[in-house]
């Protein structure tokens, strides 16, 4: 158990409540506590990544940033997890689509990430690790998405390293990106592989929902603000995991 505070988290024992939605951005995890969170006190604020606890449907609930790429979901999920007893953490995002049917706005969740990273070699095993989505999370997520009327994806998602990848002006560097859509991969994004290899290595509940806010071989996007403050629908149905899981 670390000792708390811990390195990148301010907060006291017991100011985060065991389900964690996680954001990349500071300013969505504002938005998701001013906007969803009743009573809602702000519990962390190291590095401007802001974590908030307060209540949804009477369920108490935490919302915390946890920055761009594996490395920093990486520290953040393992500081979660063992100095705060956090025991869910929901990555609520944004992804680039590579599927022609999967649109902006679309939700993806994500059963499995693939990854180009090494972030699996800390922990010493052969050939490749697999990381998946923590099933309990998962079936809540399919549950809420049909409540909500949700057009929703469960599959594959690709965690990368790299967000500009070498192809710019060079048609055959998007190789890798025809190879992943022949595979049947959804979407393109940066965190989920780390928080699942993080989630199995300490017996805890993982699972990443994102929004569609571009896609990839289309070329189309959306805004800063509206990846900020628009993809409501998906923090919705991550809340109403929280509280599903706060009945199990």
């Amino acid at each position: 158990m670390f000792r708390t505070p811990t390195p990148h988290i301010s907060a006291k024992p017991g100011d985060f409540a065991k389900t964690v939605l996680m954001p990349g951005d500071p300013l969505r995890s504002k938005f998701i506590a001013e906007n969803f969170l009743e009573d809602a006190v702000l519990v962390n604020n190291v590095r401007g990544v802001q974590g908030y606890t307060g209540f949804y449907k009477g369920v108490r609930v935490s919302v915390m940033a946890s920055g761009m790429g594996m490395p920093a979901i990486g520290i953040y999920s393992h500081e979660l997890f063992n100095g705060y007893g956090v025991e869910n953490i929901i990555r609520v995002g944004s992804a680039g689509s590579i599927q022609d049917h999967i649109n902006l706005y679309d939700i993806i969740i994500a059963q499995g990430a693939c990854t180009d990273s090494n972030f699996s070699h800390q922990f010493h095993l052969p050939g490749t690790f697999a990381p998946i989505a923590s099933y309990r999370l998962l079936s809540e997520a399919v549950k809420a998405a049909e409540a909500h009327g949700a057009t929703y994806h469960v599959g594959n998602v690709n965690s990368s390293d790299v967000f500009y990848g070498d192809h710019i002006g060079v048609p055959e560097g998007l190789d890798s990106v025809y190879g992943l859509k022949k595979m049947g991969v959804m979407a393109l994004e940066m965190e989920a592989a780390a928080l699942y290899m993080n989630a199995a290595r300490y017996a805890k509940n993982a699972l990443c929902i994102c929004t569609i806010s571009d896609h990839v071989l289309k070329g189309v996007e959306t805004t800063s603000e509206e990846r900020q403050n628009a993809f409501t629908q998906m923090m919705e149905i991550a809340l109403d995991i929280a509280v599903a899981m706060d009945k199990n």
